[in-house]
């Protein structure tokens, strides 16, 4: 199953989650990301929080969704903030969609350990709704009730 995530930039977010979602993957399970206008380069602070995480980032990178079109997902989940009034990316395409929103922590200020917590806390969710994720009982799952089940995954 390929699941992508999407957010604006492509360059924190949707990476994070890709990341977390491979590293805790059983097999058949895989993560792309992808942005509605990539930024083309992934932010160093991104890398950096999912390495001291000991999660793996080789061959992370920042592109649209044109890069899957021959090879397109099972489903769609966009981690954009709407509360921030961030516009979500929108698919095109028969994959199952859902939300799951994350504040942005690139947009947290203050001292650099501040700004590392607002990273951290970030991940922890993602990794928190990626174990959850894992944890459905997909082949009792049809569409609709698969987008309810990732549907109150976006809450936790």
């Amino acid at each position: 199953m390929k699941v992508l995530f999407m957010c604006t930039a492509n360059s924190c977010r949707s990476i994070l989650s890709e990341a977390q979602f491979n590293h805790l993957a059983p097999p058949g399970f895989q993560a792309v990301s992808a942005g509605s206008f990539p930024k083309g380069t992934v932010l160093p602070q991104s890398l950096s929080t999912l390495q001291q995480a000991g999660i793996a980032i080789d061959g992370l990178s920042s592109k649209g969704n044109e890069a899957f079109a021959d090879n397109p997902p099972d489903i769609v989940i966009t981690v954009c903030d709407k509360a921030a009034g961030e516009a979500c990316p929108v698919y095109f395409g028969p994959a199952v969609k859902s939300h799951w929103g994350l504040a942005d922590p690139s947009d947290a200020e203050g001292s650099a350990a501040h700004i590392q917590a607002a990273f951290d806390a970030t991940l922890a969710i993602i990794e928190r709704r990626c174990r959850a994720f894992f944890a459905l009982p997909f082949a009792e799952l049809d569409s609709a009730a698969l987008k309810r089940e990732l549907d109150a995954i976006g809450t936790l």
